[in-house]
């Protein structure tokens, strides 16, 4: 059975939200490597480590009730000097609840994550939802959706997939979640490391 993959936002959605940053300038080859969903020890300890080892930096966008279990571990991100983002208290979906619970619950994690920036769990966000939102935040979505989530994406497939599709500017979404563990960990270090060869600096969302 053929795998149904979206690396990329279909164009009708980027055209739907067009004040959402999908995609950084193309004028230089850099990209954006972002890990959503940690802080937790399981994943987000080895991702901080494998980063300080390739002496990049990256984005952490983060569940506010993750900081709130992990408040050294959140910490720990900011003092090695990467970006966090806002990622909501509970990983509401969007889609699923009113636009009074989704900015209350984005509100709630402000608490804990002092940034500007926000990514919506799935990808999932009501125009009304980012109408609200983006008068405080750049809303940081992404160019390439690696899957490293997916049961169905073997590790190489994950890395395979997210070379090809990676381009001056993008913005690379991996995971700091339980399901996303393993293609997350063989990926993310030979990604760098081949993107290094290619020529490409990496950055923070900003």
């Amino acid at each position: 059975m053929m795998k149904l993959r979206w690396l990329r936002a279909p164009g009708i959605f980027r055209r739907f939200f067009p004040n959402l940053i999908w995609r950084y300038s193309s004028t230089a080859k850099k990209v954006y490597l972002t890990f959503d969903d940690g802080p937790i020890p399981e994943s987000t300890l080895w991702t901080l480590n494998m980063l300080k080892e390739k002496k990049i930096k990256a984005t952490f966008f983060c569940v506010g009730d993750n900081v709130r279990k992990y408040p050294e571990l959140f910490q720990q991100i900011i003092e090695e000097g990467h970006a966090v983002g806002n990622h909501t208290y509970n990983h509401l979906k969007g889609w699923s609840v009113s636009t009074k619970q989704y900015l209350d619950n984005v509100k709630k994690a402000a608490e804990v994550i002092p940034s500007n920036l926000f990514r919506p769990p799935y990808g999932q966000i009501k125009r009304a939802q980012a109408k609200q939102l983006i008068s405080e935040y750049k809303i940081i979505m992404w160019d390439v959706l690696t899957g490293d989530y997916r049961k169905d994406i073997s590790p190489e497939e994950c890395l395979s997939d997210a070379l090809k599709a990676v381009r001056p500017g993008s913005i690379i979404s991996f995971h700091n979640n339980l399901k996303a563990e393993k293609n997350m960990r063989f990926s993310v270090p030979l990604l760098i490391d081949e993107l290094k060869l290619q020529g490409y600096k990496f950055d923070v969302c900003q």
